[in-house]
């Protein structure tokens, strides 16, 4: 997959101020107000950075954490996992593997057989309906 890098002025045009703010800052929405938290719909979740495919919406489910929660991502190279120790906990950061932007993180809680909860921001991504 062929990396997409940008400038931050590049970044600051593409994106809104929320997008930026997650994807470019690591930031992370409140609890249960993102577009995407309770979606039921059939599609395809998309970076909203590069578009890059992410996560199927037949992986989707309602953890009650107030973000998506995915129990895997579309493909393994999909995405990258990095450790992040920021504010005083160790957690696994969750980035497009594209463009390197944060999507959120990865528990180890999950429902399914991996026993993963991929908790992504709603502002990190775009949905396709099928």
């Amino acid at each position: 997959m062929d990396k997409l890098n940008l400038s931050d002025d590049e970044w600051r045009e593409r994106l809104s101020r929320e997008q930026y703010h997650v994807l470019r800052e690591a930031g992370t929405e409140r609890a249960f107000t993102g577009a995407y938290a309770n979606l039921k719909a059939d599609g395809v979740y998309l970076c909203a950075g590069c578009g890059a495919e992410l996560f199927d919406a037949t992986t989707k489910y309602d953890s009650g954490s107030g973000w998506p929660s995915f129990t895997e991502p579309m493909k393994d190279e999909a995405v990258e996992e990095v450790v992040d120790s920021s504010h005083g906990m160790r957690r696994v950061e969750v980035r497009c593997a594209r463009c390197d932007g944060h999507l959120g993180h990865v528990f180890p809680d999950g429902p399914a057989e991996n026993g993963l909860r991929y908790c992504i921001n709603s502002a990190s991504m775009e949905f396709k309906p099928r």
